[in-house]
């Protein structure tokens, strides 16, 4: 686990994407898609507008990325500390993963405690009723901000790799792999009503972050115990 497993991670984002992300950036696409867009503009107006919102979106996560790799480095400090880290980033991921698999309650508190909040509120109203081009890409960073489990897994793999270049990176790949689900959401939301294939691809990607996160407590531990790695 010493190197950064791209590929799982870019695999986890990308079907995690046609469910978990579909169910929480899904609202901010069917509503801006509705109110600030309009019918009669080109493919092309859309699809800047659409490209803003996920370009802040991405923003945050890579902001956020950095900020997590960076506390994470501070634990790499002592073998004992980064163990503490590992084991921490796997309790983490295996709450995501129940939470999206519908097991536990903890994240959606978290995720409806911020969207009742009366400055999120204010500040989306503001946001929704304007149509400029900046209005789609403060609404993304706006959305990258908000807590949501899935978020959650990727920012304790970035914590896990203690460094602030590797954690915005991990955190970015994240926001990447799910640009092409939330581009077609905004483009054809009749195709992501199909509720099975949705909850499918959550399930995968559940069942993969909470295999993560054992194996992540287990690597912790091995900093402490003599267990085979």
């Amino acid at each position: 686990m010493h190197g950064i497993e791209w590929w799982l991670i870019i695999s986890i984002a990308f079907a995690g994407s046609f469910g978990h992300c579909i169910g929480m950036c899904g609202g901010f696409i069917v509503a801006y898609s509705s109110t600030k867009i309009d019918a009669t503009m080109s493919r092309t107006a859309q699809l800047i507008r659409h490209g803003a919102y996920n370009i802040g979106r991405v923003s945050s996560y890579v902001i956020l990325g950095m900020i997590f790799g960076a506390i994470g480095s501070l634990f790499a400090l002592s073998m004992e500390l980064h163990g503490a880290l590992f084991i921490f980033a796997g309790i983490v991921m295996i709450i995501t993963a129940l939470g999206m698999a519908g097991v536990s309650s903890l994240i959606h508190a978290l995720e409806r405690g911020f969207s009742s909040n009366p400055l999120f509120k204010t500040l989306f109203s503001r946001l929704i009723k304007s149509k400029s081009i900046g209005s789609f890409f403060a609404l993304g960073v706006m959305n990258g901000f908000f807590p949501c489990g899935f978020v959650f897994f990727f920012a304790a793999k970035a914590a896990a790799s203690a460094s602030l270049i590797d954690g915005g990176l991990i955190m970015a790949a994240f926001g990447l792999a799910t640009v092409p689900t939330l581009l077609a959401l905004g483009q054809s939301i009749s195709f992501f009503k199909e509720i099975a294939f949705r909850q499918t691809m959550n399930r995968l990607a559940a069942l993969a972050i909470l295999i993560y996160g054992l194996y992540s407590v287990y690597y912790g531990l091995a900093y402490f115990f003599d267990l085979p790695i």
